[in-house]
């Protein structure tokens, strides 16, 4: 039997106080507190989730990064352009993603974006209508 991939649960740094950085994510980010043990916390919304480690160690949180795609972007962009973070604009990319930049008060650097649809779904196989055979008599275009 192939062993299979389930989830990703990164961890981030809380960049000083865990229970500040939690304040943060439930206060502002709309995230729920799942479990909390000793120096680490795991947070959780709409099916993601983090594991944040009571830790200020700048480099790590400005050496890490995530992409995180959503269903609604332009929602999500209100609800979180006015938090207290260097929240940047939405805007297009050149590489075709629709995005806006998050930098946490820790220092961990957040890309949200809706994704493509071929990560969303599968892309059927192109079918070129212009080109298919007329139906037995129905004679030319």
């Amino acid at each position: 039997m192939k062993g299979t991939f389930r989830s990703v649960t990164p961890l981030i740094p809380s960049g000083g106080s865990l229970s500040d950085a939690l304040a943060f994510f439930t206060g502002h980010l709309g995230f729920s507190v799942t479990w909390q043990s000793g120096g680490m916390a795991g947070v959780s919304r709409d099916g993601i989730a983090f594991n944040v480690v009571e830790n200020d160690d700048r480099k790590w949180a400005e050496n890490a990064s995530f992409s995180i795609g959503v269903v609604d972007l332009d929602s999500l962009y209100q609800e979180y352009r006015h938090v207290p973070a260097r929240v940047g604009p939405l805007e297009f990319k050149s590489w075709g993603r629709r995005e806006f930049h998050m930098i946490v008060p820790s220092g961990v650097p957040y890309s949200i974006s809706r994704p493509s649809l071929r990560q969303i779904a599968p892309v059927p196989p192109f079918v070129d209508t212009c080109h298919l055979p007329l139906p037995a008599g129905k004679g030319t275009m």
